[in-house]
């Protein structure tokens, strides 16, 4: 439902974002000044302050951002995206230093590949995705496209890396599979003229290129884990090497003044290489395949991204690592604050629960359960213990500050345990299951007890939330009901049915109305006396909603989504209020922290999104 006539809805403020999207090669650029760090999350890009950790966020496009890079003066940030099959995908310049949008270029369809700067920021040049397979060269001034041209021959294999020289504004290198190209380019004529490189009898997937400041080699890092150096001015490979290759590949490479390489691996080594033989002088091990090697100006540092979607400081003398920022890296399917307090939440996902700090959004505990999911959590009352929800069938208990198991409630469900919740007097668990069970478990010092199965839902139980005074519950099933039950009696007091797989419920603070959503996209309030219908509102255009809470007095409440939009509605309105873009993954669970600070949003791309919550005339 749309804001009234004449009120549009606002847009919430993005206030921080955990995440990095690793995944993407040489996504993380360590900015020409030496204090900004910036990478893509979703279809955000992100620049954060190396010492502050204080964060600006690049808001215009309309899909998750693909590649990105600066300039060499520091000026220019271009970005490109991914769209859909047969669809212009645009590439973004922004201005750094006002943090603005200055152009949308729109010539590839697909996706954008790769982005390169030429050296004196005259021109960008773009190399599309597989389904577009051709590189443009645009005017920086003008923003418009100079020319193009098929990126490989027709008998090579894709294109995939794309880096300017370091010197001369009109020569770049391309390279992929089975290919590397040197081209030049004919301003009066408006054509670019590849040249193909002999690499003699070796034959190579090009994973990483980087050139030579004097212009007169580069070198490419390739899936088989060898590098490549080839001449520019005759295009001939002159040497390979080393002996022993690299595991899983070079996926990364970092050129220093000193003609030595620092190499990144997909199987999460970066190592110190001599410049005549490549071979590994020292080397450290990281989690991740490394995505992305970073230079810190001329200093003595670099930064290390990795498809695991860690960040990594390391010093050049030392050699050794630090993790600066983590992540989850898959789904997140579920948030939760602890009584009372907004410095403090905890999120769940595939092998994990993490505890985070939010004045600094720094993970502060990780308790890892390997390859397992987990799908819902809770902070007990009390603050004694986290309960979690496990695919595997089991509730665990872990200590909230040192992560410690205190113990596991086996077989609970017989299909994951889906859904959980606890009594305020922290003496019951109410836990749902995939099969459709609801059970209520009474939890002594050292007993965990099945006080009663409650067997209505014919389908996973996806949300539980409990009234105040502990008597009764309500639940939401993907069987298109919702019941509420009196958990002392063991009994169902009411079932709320609807044309809908309910993915969420909340209580109004008042608790004598519920509010309701799942793939029907709407909204809809009920009578917790009889289970009657009160109200129903359109809360999305296009996708289920999938999360939702509401604020301690009931006068507001959030919902989230397929859409990718944060949504604030006023509850007696029925109205939208506030709209937050910044994800790019679909929302599967957000939160109002206590006392009303900020909104935080998780998503199935892994970012966590921390909204300042907005204030109300």
């Amino acid at each position: 439902m749309a804001a009234p006539e004449g009120r549009e809805a606002a847009g919430l403020e993005l206030r921080a974002a955990i995440g990095f999207n690793g995944h993407i090669p040489f996504g993380l650029i360590c900015h020409p000044n030496k204090e900004h760090l910036l990478y893509p999350l979703g279809c955000t890009v992100v620049i954060q302050d190396v010492a502050s950790k204080k964060q600006v966020f690049l808001h215009g496009h309309t899909n998750n951002v693909s590649c990105i890079v600066v300039s060499r003066s520091g000026t220019f940030v271009a970005s490109g995206q991914v769209t859909f099959m047969g669809f212009k995908a645009d590439i973004i310049l922004w201005n750094f230093w006002k943090k603005e949008l200055l152009a949308r270029l729109s010539l590839h369809k697909g996706k954008i590949e790769g982005l390169a700067f030429s050296p004196n920021d005259l021109y960008l040049v773009s190399l599309g995705g597989q389904d577009d397979g051709s590189v443009v060269v645009w005017n920086i001034l003008t923003r418009a496209a100079v020319c193009g041209s098929p990126a490989s021959a027709r008998s090579a294999g894709n294109t995939t890396i794309i880096e300017c020289s370091g010197r001369r504004d009109e020569m770049f290198v391309t390279a992929g599979n089975g290919t590397i190209r040197v081209w030049e380019l004919d301003l009066p004529n408006r054509k670019i003229r590849p040249t193909e490189c002999q690499t003699g009898q070796l034959r190579r997937v090009i994973t990483s290129l980087k050139i030579a400041d004097d212009d007169n080699y580069f070198y490419a890092g390739t899936s088989s884990g060898d590098i490549l150096k080839v001449n520019t001015n005759n295009k001939l490979m002159t040497e390979y090497g080393p002996k022993e290759k690299f595991s899983l590949g070079i996926t990364a490479l970092l050129l220093l003044k000193t003609g030595d390489l620092i190499v990144g691996t997909g199987e999460g080594i970066v190592a110190l290489c001599k410049g005549s033989n490549y071979k590994a002088m020292k080397r450290i091990q990281v989690q991740g395949g490394v995505t992305s090697l970073t230079c810190r100006g001329q200093g003595h540092q670099f930064f290390v991204g990795t498809n695991m979607c860690q960040m990594y400081r390391i010093n050049y003398t030392a050699f050794k690592e630090e993790l600066i920022a983590a992540c989850h890296n898959e789904a997140v399917h579920d948030i939760v604050f602890p009584v009372g307090t907004s410095d403090l939440f905890a999120t769940c996902s595939k092998n994990d629960i993490r505890v985070w700090h939010t004045p600094e959004n720094r993970e502060l505990l990780r308790i890892v359960i390997p390859n397992m999911t987990c799908y819902a959590i809770e902070f007990m009352k009390d603050g004694k213990s986290i309960i979690s929800a496990w695919n595997d069938g089991k509730i665990r208990a872990f200590m909230p500050e040192t992560g410690r198991l205190m113990y596991v409630i086996n077989n609970a469900h017989s299909l994951g345990v889906t859904a959980i919740a606890a009594t305020n007097d922290c003496k019951r668990i109410v836990s749902g299951g995939g099969e459709g069970q609801v059970r209520v478990w009474a939890i002594g010092e050292k007993t965990r007890k099945l006080e009663a199965v409650l067997k209505e839902h014919i389908s996973t139980v996806s949300c539980i939330k409990l009234k105040k005074n502990d008597q009764e519950c309500v639940t939401a099933s993907l069987d298109g009901t919702c019941i509420i039950w009196d958990i002392v009696r063991s009994i169902r007091k009411q079932m709320i049915l609807a044309n809908t797989l309910f993915k969420c419920v909340c209580y109004h603070p008042e608790e004598y109305q519920l509010i309701t959503s799942g793939t029907d996209r709407r909204i809809a309030y009920w009578e917790v006396f009889d289970g009657s219908a009160i109200r129903d509102l359109e809360g999305s255009l296009s996708g289920s909603i999938n999360g939702m809470d509401i604020t301690s007095d009931g006068a507001y409440f959030v919902t989230g989504g397929d859409d990718h939009l944060v949504k604030m509605w006023d509850y007696n309105e029925g109205t939208v209020t506030h709209v937050g873009v910044g994800h790019s993954g679909n929302i599967t669970r957000l939160k109002i922290c206590p006392g009303n600070k900020y909104i935080v949003s998780v998503s199935a791309d892994g970012a966590i999104l921390l909204w300042k919550y907005p204030d109300f005339p």
